[in-house]
């Protein structure tokens, strides 16, 4: 966690022109009340400002339109691959936004993958391969949504991060 936080000071060093200084993408029911919920506090203690669904998005409010203004807002991308982040259309939606972010404005963007290989994640197989089965088995996506994830799964995949599987 250590080299994880250092990282993201060393990236959000000269945020001053974001409204925040990171996003964290990542899968609430995997780990919300775990990794993400430490990770959040060590940055609240170095005093790093970060996006948090469950905390600036006010009751009563639109969820899509807020995540779009924080990403776009926001210094670096901190993305926690999960278990079933895939199967999460919210966090596909919110990496391919991310993915559009950094190809226009080249903020640094670091992937955490949590108790998943990374390989995993990149060949979209396993768990990834059952979350994309039912995403073209469902009639609400269309087929170039599905194509757009999956090729942004790789690419970040494809990134140096942490790999933190039981550690």
């Amino acid at each position: 966690m250590a080299s994880t936080s250092n990282a993201i000071i060393q990236c959000t060093s000269s945020s001053s022109s974001f409204e925040y200084d990171v996003f964290v993408s990542f899968r609430g029911e995997d780990t919300r009340n775990s990794f993400t919920g430490f990770l959040f506090e060590a940055l609240k203690k170095q005093g790093i400002e970060a996006f948090k669904d469950d905390k600036d998005i006010r009751k009563g409010e639109s969820i899509a339109p807020e995540l779009i203004r924080a990403i776009e807002g926001s210094h670096v991308f901190v993305v926690v691959f999960s278990k079933d982040y895939a199967s999460s259309t919210w966090c596909l939606r919110e990496l391919a936004h991310i993915w559009d972010c950094i190809q226009t404005s080249h903020r640094p963007l670091l992937p955490i993958f949590y108790d998943v290989d990374p390989s995993q994640v990149r060949k979209q197989s396993g768990d990834y391969e059952k979350a994309f089965a039912q995403h073209q088995q469902s009639s609400r996506f269309q087929e170039k949504e599905i194509t757009t994830w999956r090729e942004v799964l790789e690419r970040v995949a494809s990134l140096s991060g942490w790999d933190i599987r039981n550690k």
